[in-house]
C-alpha cells in the first residue's frame, strides 16, 4: 500500500487538489482566439457612421443632425449591439463552437446577430412574432439564420429560452444584457461617434439626443456617456403607442406592462425590460403611430432617405424639441437617428393600405410637420 486511504466501497480516489485546475481546452482557445478577432475586425472596418444634417433654416440657430445607422453592413442599429453580445458571450464563454445561438428578436437585432454568427461560424436561430415583415426574415435567413415563430410575442422570451436548453445553445437575451455589453465609457460607443463628428459644427455640443427604445440599450449608452463626459446634454427617449416605457418612466414602475403589441417594429415593449434604465433619461414623449409615419415620410422628402418606423418616432420628438428652442430664443443642436432603412417596411409605413387597414390617419401629423418647417412654430 502507499499510504493512500482507501475507501471501504472502491478503488483509491486521487487526493482532492487545492490549487486552481485548468479546465481550457486548446482547441477552444484557439477557436475563441479566431471568432474574437473576426468580430473585433469587424468592427474595425464598419463601426462609424454618417452624421447627416435635417435641413433646417440657417437663420433658426438649431440644428438637426441624424446619425444613419442603416449604413452598418447588416442595415441598422443592431449591428452595433449585436457586434457587443456576441463579444460579451464569447468573452463570458456562453457561445461555442458548433452550439446555436439563440435570440428572441423583432427583427433587426436578429439580422445583426444572423451576420455575427454566420462569421464565426456558429449556427443562429430566431424567435420572433409571426408578424415579423417577411423582409426581415428573408435577411436573417440571407444571412445563414433560422426563423422560429411565435404567435404571441409575449411567449418570445421563454420560447427562445426555452431552445437554447433543448439545443444546448446560448440565449442571448438582448433584452436583458443590452445595457451591460456595450462598452459606454466609449470605445467607439454610439454616443462617443456622436460627439467626435459634432467637433467642428457650431453647436459642438449637443442640448439634447433623442433615442428611441426596444432593448434600452442605446439609451442608457448615451445617458450614462454624456454623464460620464460630464457633457450638458439631456437625452429623450420617444416612445411609440403599445408600449410600457414611457408609462413605467413617467410612474417610476418597474413592472409596468402594455397588452399589445407595438406596430413600430424595434422599439416598444410589453413589459418594463431589464436593459431599460429609466434613470438616465431626462424627458420621455409619447409618440402617436401616425405621427410616427408621417415623419418618416417627410424624412425622405427633406433627405432623399427612407427610414424605419423607429426613425420617425424619434424625428418627430426631435422636431419638437426644436420647435420649443425656437420658442424659447435657445440656439443649439438636437441629435436622433436614422435606425435603419425603409426599404424594409414598404409594405408597411410606406404603404396607405397598410395604414387603412390599421386605421392610421397620418394627414393632420403631416400637415403640423408642414406647418412647422414652414413657420417655425409648432402647431400643437
Amino acid at each position: 500500500m502507499n499510504g493512500t486511504p482507501q475507501p471501504a466501497d472502491g478503488p483509491a480516489r486521487p487526493p482532492a487538489r487545492t490549487e486552481d485546475t485548468d479546465r481550457s481546452d486548446p482547441g477552444y482557445r484557439a477557436w475563441l482566439k479566431e471568432a474574437v478577432r473576426k468580430v473585433q475586425a469587424d468592427a474595425n472596418r464598419s463601426a462609424d457612421t454618417h452624421l447627416l444634417r435635417f435641413p433646417l433654416p440657417e437663420h433658426w440657430g438649431v440644428d438637426l443632425y441624424l446619425k444613419d445607422e442603416s449604413t452598418h453592413p447588416t442595415g441598422s442599429l443592431k449591428h452595433r449591439l449585436a457586434r457587443s453580445l456576441f463579444l460579451y458571450g464569447l468573452c463570458n464563454g456562453w457561445i461555442r463552437p458548433g452550439r446555436p445561438v439563440v435570440e428572441a428578436s423583432s427583427g433587426s437585432t436578429a439580422v445583426s446577430e444572423a451576420y455575427f454568427a454566420q462569421l464565426i461560424g456558429v449556427p443562429f436561430i430566431a424567435v420572433m412574432p409571426r408578424t415579423t415583415s417577411p423582409e426581415k426574415c428573408r435577411l436573417i435567413e440571407f444571412h445563414g439564420g433560422r426563423c422560429h415563430f411565435v404567435d404571441d410575442p409575449r411567449t418570445m422570451y421563454d420560447a427562445a429560452a426555452a431552445l437554447a436548453e433543448r439545443t444546448g445553445g446560448h440565449y442571448v437575451d438582448q433584452f436583458t444584457y443590452a445595457e451591460r455589453a456595450t462598452d459606454w465609457r466609449g470605445n467607439n460607443n454610439i454616443a462617443e461617434s456622436v460627439f467626435q463628428q459634432l467637433r467642428r459644427e457650431r453647436h459642438p455640443v449637443p442640448a439634447w439626443i433623442v433615442a428611441t427604445a426596444g432593448t434600452g440599450g442605446t439609451s442608457a449608452t448615451i445617458g450614462r456617456y454624456a454623464r460620464y463626459l460630464q457633457y450638458d446634454t439631456r437625452l429623450c427617449v420617444a416612445d411609440p403607442e403599445n408600449s410600457c416605457f414611457f408609462a413605467g418612466w413617467r410612474d417610476h414602475d418597474p413592472t409596468a406592462t402594455s397588452d399589445r403589441p407595438s406596430r413600430i417594429e424595434g422599439i416598444g415593449r410589453p413589459r418594463m425590460e431589464p436593459s431599460f434604465l429609466p434613470g438616465v433619461v431626462d424627458r420621455m414623449m409619447k409618440v402617436p403611430d401616425a405621427a410616427t409615419v408621417a415623419a418618416v415620410r417627410i424624412l425622405e422628402r427633406a433627405i432623399g432617405r427612407k427610414a424605419g418606423g423607429s426613425t420617425g418616432t424619434g424625428l418627430w420628438s426631435a422636431l419638437r424639441i426644436v420647435g420649443e428652442m425656437l420658442a424659447a430664443g435657445t440656439p443649439g443642436s438636437v441629435v436622433t437617428l436614422i435606425c435603419d432603412g425603409g426599404d424594409r417596411y414598404l409594405d408597411r409605413y410606406y404603404s396607405d393600405a397598410w395604414l387603412a387597414r390599421e386605421g392610421l390617419d397620418i394627414q393632420p401629423h403631416t400637415l403640423a410637420l408642414d406647418t412647422f418647417l414652414a413657420t417655425g412654430r409648432w402647431p400643437w
